[in-house]
């Protein structure tokens, strides 16, 4: 590749100086083996076109920030409140200080109207991992995450906790054959369902060129702690669906929406800052208005994203349960990072996000997973209005992924499955048990939040490798 400056890129019509050194940053990197002349033509069709190019991610961030430039909307400039909204935390022992903060900068939005804080919480992007934020009539991109309608789905087997010893093998091939992670690629054989024909991906140009990587990757999970695995569950007495309380075989799945839901984080996160000003430490939890185009637009998105979320697990599901000639007989499912609309304990409305936290509505069940070698508890909501009607989303990390990458060797790792009976697929030391809070002191710390009706026990896990 010739040497390319920013005055060649001025020619072809790129003046700004943040997008002329993105251009060159990522062209030294990534487009080696392009002649000048090559790059200088695809750079102009970038420009021409911006949406074509949102698919491939080394295009997409040049076409990104173009759109960006493009779409500069009227912004406005907005001040923090002088007061934090009321805002609860459950387990504030066990939360580190950078994700308190974090939370109450959140509370301190002009737009905020009530916060908590789950016990799994530690810190995120915008809002922390485990918060929970009620809004009047605007969405905060940062506050429902980038990996939108990431969720949780468990399927209850018509066998016993023996059925797992038994087939371990089958188990093993039929995980290998029919999930697939990681952010490239998708399963072999192609996936049909109804998401796919959703008329949201023709009304929105932006989400076009996407729908061909959504079509790639349905049925798939992505890589950091996302998982698929079989265990076995322990039902207890009373539980509100309606089984004998006893040992089943079970098959727990975590992941969300893909690229697709990524794409449309991350393009709409760009305008909410672009329209929306606030003091720079609190940036990222700018929002869109309800009542403006983009913020109806996003949530139109980040509606199919979590029910692209939805179709992914059914597929894993269906996909195994098929391969093992298996019957579910129930299935309890969940989203945790998601806004809803909803109504604040004295009757007013809200948009209330939920972002790595399980919604704990009276009666409603979830799933709130521990690590690869703890178990995750089948719970039903108590409906508490000062929690937002929310749990937490899982253990919740206690080291960042460098630090668990730092502190654990392979073996160790080995031997802490051993000693738990796992059989770990792939996987990653920086997913390591000893990188999550204690599930069971989570749960404790919840009581008041939801009511534990069954507990699982991971067995045979499959998650990604670097």
């Amino acid at each position: 590749m010739g040497n390319l400056r920013t005055k060649d890129l001025s020619k072809i019509g790129y003046h700004n100086d943040q997008l002329r050194s993105l251009v060159i940053g990522i062209a030294s990197k990534n487009f080696k083996h392009h002649s000048k002349q090559q790059l200088l033509d695809l750079l102009v069709d970038i420009k021409n076109d911006p949406e074509a190019y949102l698919d491939d991610e080394l295009t997409a961030r040049i076409a990104e920030k173009i759109i960006g430039k493009t779409e500069a909307a009227p912004f406005k400039v907005f001040e923090l409140r002088h007061e934090p909204v009321f805002c609860k935390t459950y387990g504030g022992k066990g939360i580190e200080a950078s994700a308190k903060r974090q939370m109450e900068l959140a509370n301190l939005l002009p737009v905020s109207m009530q916060g908590a804080l789950m016990p799994d919480a530690h810190m995120g992007f915008g809002l922390p991992i485990g918060g929970v934020l009620a809004t009047s009539n605007a969405v905060i991109p940062y506050a429902v995450g980038m990996d939108i309608g990431c969720r949780m789905a468990l399927s209850i087997i018509d066998e016993n906790d023996g059925y797992l010893k038994r087939y371990e093998y089958q188990i093993k091939q039929a995980l290998k054959n029919h999930t697939h992670f990681g952010m490239e690629g998708g399963l072999d054989t192609r996936q049909e369902h109804e998401i796919l024909d959703s008329k949201v991906f023709n009304e929105i140009p932006f989400l076009k060129p996407l729908r061909g990587k959504a079509v790639r990757q349905l049925g798939t999970s992505g890589n950091g702690n996302h998982f698929v695995e079989f265990g076995e569950i322990e039902l207890f007495d009373d539980n509100s669906l309606g089984l004998p309380a006893k040992k089943y075989t079970a098959l727990l799945t975590h992941s969300g929406s893909r690229g697709l839901g990524s794409a449309i984080a991350r393009h709409y996160t760009q305008i909410a800052m672009n329209t929306c000003k606030l003091p720079r430490h609190a940036q990222q939890l700018s929002w869109l208005d309800m009542d403006t185009e983009a913020g109806q637009e996003y949530w139109l998105t980040m509606t199919l994203a979590g029910d692209y979320a939805k179709a992914c697990h059914e597929r894993i599901h269906a996909n195994l349960l098929k391969a093992l000639d298996l019957k579910a007989l129930h299935v309890v499912e969940n989203h945790h990072n998601f806004a809803w609309k909803d109504k604040l304990a004295d009757g007013s409305e809200a948009i209330i996000h939920r972002k790595g936290a399980t919604p704990a509505h009276a009666g409603e069940l979830g799933i709130i997973p521990g690590s690869m070698t703890t178990p995750a508890y089948l719970v039903a909501g108590k409906g508490r209005a000062e929690a937002l009607y929310s749990a937490s989303h899982g253990a919740g990390r206690a080291m960042s992924r460098q630090s668990a990458k730092d502190s654990m060797t392979v073996s160790a790792m080995k031997k802490l499955l051993g000693n738990a009976g796992v059989t770990l697929l792939g996987g990653t030391v920086e997913e390591n048990p000893l990188a999550y809070k204690d599930i069971d002191a989570v749960i404790a710390a919840q009581h008041d939040l939801v009511d534990v009706q069954g507990k699982f026990q991971p067995r045979t896990v499959r998650m990604h490798k670097e």
